[in-house]
């Protein structure tokens, strides 16, 4: 190769190298930041994992985010969600908003009536929000919360949703396991909560499809999804019939999909998307009376 076009190759060169590099560092940049903390847990006098997903701008807004809590299924851990779904980093950047994981291991979002050490309503919908709301620049008002989840935590998103609306003004399920009952046999739920004949008050009082029966004061913002061959999808339809025959608003989608990971993957982009919508609604809202 002559020396002016090994120049030439040597500049050209050298230009791709710099501009790869400085694609590297923009991305870099600009991507969400994961966070994995421990909260300690008064109520089961233990500190458990949680991990939260922060937007690109966060160390440099002076405004505060509003926040989603989102919550792993049966088998599931604090991880999960980050680890199957990767893609929740570009959409915290993209929707501006932070996404909590709390670890609910396989306790279902409720305080279990049999075991104190079994607390995961109040470690879910108290403790890690009191935590967050303490240690990130969150927006501390119901307007600008949503909890949601798939499986077991799509079933602990509609729960804690609706008992602690003064808390979350929006709440979602993803192929939720929205009717104990009809799952009475598996995901060792008895253990939690006693058998259906002696605690058949619990079955009842813990169980998303009679939960919804005591609609909030506080309007609560409520999507539910399903995959139509999912063996949770008739318990969804019929808790979807349920909340038309009760007049309780919401946004129900069936679409094609299973139990699986490709569903839930293609599924909370619309949910979180849903949220945002929410959040900048109640924004405007505010913005009117002030």
């Amino acid at each position: 190769m002559q020396t002016g076009l090994v120049e030439l190759y040597l500049y050209y060169m050298k230009k791709i190298i710099i501009s790869f590099a400085t694609t590297i560092l923009a991305i870099y940049v600009n991507a969400a930041t994961v966070d994995s903390v421990s909260i300690y847990s008064n109520a089961m006098k233990k500190e458990l994992k949680c991990v939260v997903i922060k937007p690109f701008n966060y160390k440099e807004s002076k405004q505060p985010f509003p926040v989603v809590y989102l919550l792993h299924g049966y088998g599931g851990w604090y991880s999960n969600w980050i680890i199957r779904v990767p893609q929740l980093k570009e959409q915290s950047d993209a929707l501006n908003m932070i996404i909590v994981c709390p670890d609910g291991g396989n306790n279902w979002y409720f305080d279990s009536p049999l075991d104190p050490l079994v607390q995961y309503e109040t470690h879910v919908a108290k403790e890690i929000p009191a935590y967050i709301d303490t240690q990130y620049k969150t927006i501390k008002d119901r307007s600008s919360r949503a909890i949601s989840g798939l499986s077991m935590g799509g079933h602990g998103g509609l729960f804690l949703g609706f008992r602690h609306a003064e808390f979350f003004g929006a709440c979602g399920s993803m192929s939720g396991a929205v009717d104990l009952n009809g799952i009475r046999n598996s995901f060792e739920i008895r253990k939690l909560i006693g058998d259906t004949i002696q605690y058949a008050d619990n079955w009842k009082n813990l169980s998303v499809m009679n939960i919804i029966e005591n609609y909030p004061k506080d309007s609560v913002a409520i999507i539910i999804d399903c995959g139509v061959a999912d063996f949770l999808f008739k318990a969804n339809q019929q808790l979807h019939q349920k909340m038309v025959q009760l007049k309780i608003p919401h946004d129900y989608t069936e679409r094609p999909g299973k139990h699986d990971w490709p569903y839930w993957r293609n599924a909370v982009k619309y949910q979180l998307l849903f949220f945002r919508e929410y959040f900048d609604e109640m924004h405007i809202r505010e913005s009117q009376f002030k």
